[in-house]
């Protein structure tokens, strides 16, 4: 085995990531709070009913004029399954299936809003745009691009804004971002060849090849502004930038004779903008929408280096693999049900499509197309005080997925297809002072 196979196996089918758990474009998070969750994360840039508005929209701040906090967090808990088989060539091999490769996960959220006037306010969120956690079995056939891969980030966000005049308002932030990732990847069907390669000593399909562990911070920024045409009617436009992450940590597997070494890799967490409307038809129901966009076509390729690396693509490459991503656009549409004063109801639809080709797609990666189901309401314990609760059915389309072994051309290759869905709960508690 050479050392660029090694490397894209830990790498490629790792640090891309994969959309299992967060059940969003890539490896992108959704789940900001319980009551976007209820409506689908419709109209979340333009509805501010509590602090966690700012996980989307800084200009709405000044819709506050009294201190709020909000903390949220989701539960998580997907079904996702892979069904196939080894192939040599044309040759159908051995079953290769695994069912529940995503772990429950928890997400949490607090989001704090302070006016400073009648025109500036400032804030600060907490929360994660982006994550995943996978799990495939040790003895699984296909470890050597599918095993164990994680993904944790948390955006430290404070914002400000101004309100320009009794329609406009504007806001920006500073996105500080930690991100830290782990992986791990065994032989599979590839224990024969890695044992011939390694002068006949004995590994099993359990064998592990590669474990890296890396963090790092990065930062960026966002701007977000708010027509209010009245009181129940409002516009947002909202822009988050791209962050720059490049990890760095320890190395150790086959193509370091097992030996920890030095590595990093660039992952760039993409762009993204909302725009999003809230209408308020009556006393009794409203309204609302949003349109979100994700840069995901800056992301065209994993680049890997270490000095420790001597591959096909040269002197401390690791890895070079083409992504081809494609930007992503998600459609949400949702309706409130105001109850009365203790009560509100709510719903929402969604349509998230994949930015992954049908091409690229692989076992770490089995994105697909979904559809949000969602539902939830909030309890008004008195005026300044209040509890959301939201869940939501997210069901996945059923996609193939035919990804070499030991490359993209490789007649050892993993052919079948994959399906997942999610169910999500959400509580939040909510306080203005």
């Amino acid at each position: 085995m050479t050392t660029a196979f090694f490397k894209k196996s830990l790498i490629a089918a790792a640090l891309t990531l994969a959309s299992t758990q967060t059940f969003a474009a890539a490896f992108q998070l959704n789940e900001h709070s319980a009551s976007g969750l209820g409506r689908a994360f419709a109209g979340e840039a333009a509805i501010a009913d509590n602090a966690a508005v700012l996980a989307r929209n800084p200009a709405a701040m000044t819709r506050f004029d009294k201190m709020a906090v909000s903390v949220a967090g989701t539960y998580i808990h997907p079904d996702v399954d892979v069904d196939g088989n080894i192939y040599v060539g044309p040759v159908k091999g051995s079953n290769s299936s695994e069912s529940n490769i995503a772990p429950d996960a928890f997400v949490p959220a607090a989001y704090f809003i302070q006016p400073i006037n009648e025109q500036w306010a400032w804030g600060l969120a907490m929360f994660s745009n982006y994550g995943l956690s996978t799990e495939y079995s040790d003895d699984f056939s296909g470890g050597a691009v599918a095993g164990n891969t994680e993904l944790m980030t948390i955006n430290i966000n404070p914002n400000i804004a101004y309100r320009i005049d009794s329609n406009w308002s504007v806001g920006a932030g500073l996105n500080l971002v930690y991100a830290e990732a782990e992986l791990n990847r065994r032989a599979g069907a590839l224990a024969p060849v890695v044992s011939q390669q390694l002068g006949g000593a004995p590994v099993s399909p359990s064998t592990k090849l590669a474990h890296m562990k890396g963090d790092d911070w990065g930062w960026g920024w966002n701007v977000g502004t708010m027509y209010e045409y009245n009181e129940n009617n409002r516009f947002a436009l909202t822009y988050r930038s791209q962050v720059d992450i490049t990890f760095e940590g320890d190395y150790e597997g086959t193509s370091s004779g097992f030996q920890t070494v030095d590595g990093k890799l660039g992952l760039d967490m993409p762009a993204q903008a909302e725009f999003a409307g809230y209408h308020r038809l009556n006393q009794q129901f409203a309204v609302h929408y949003s349109v979100n966009w994700t840069d995901w076509s800056s992301f065209e390729e994993l680049n890997a280096t270490s000095d420790s690396c001597v591959s096909t693509d040269g002197a401390g490459v690791c890895l070079y693999k083409p992504e081809k991503f494609k930007d992503s656009v998600r459609y949400a549409l949702g309706g409130t049900w105001y109850v009365n004063p203790a009560w509100e109801a709510r719903i929402g639809f969604a349509y998230d499509n994949t930015p992954i080709e049908a091409e690229y797609r692989s076992l770490s990666i089995p994105d697909s197309d979904r559809i949000w189901y969602s539902a939830g309401a909030t309890y008004h314990i008195d005026t300044d005080m209040s509890i959301d609760f939201g869940m939501a059915y997210i069901d996945g389309k059923s996609v193939d997925v035919n990804e070499g072994l030991t490359g993209h051309d490789s007649p050892l290759r993993w052919q079948g297809t994959s399906h997942g869905n999610a169910f999500l709960a959400s509580a939040q508690f909510n306080m203005m002072f």
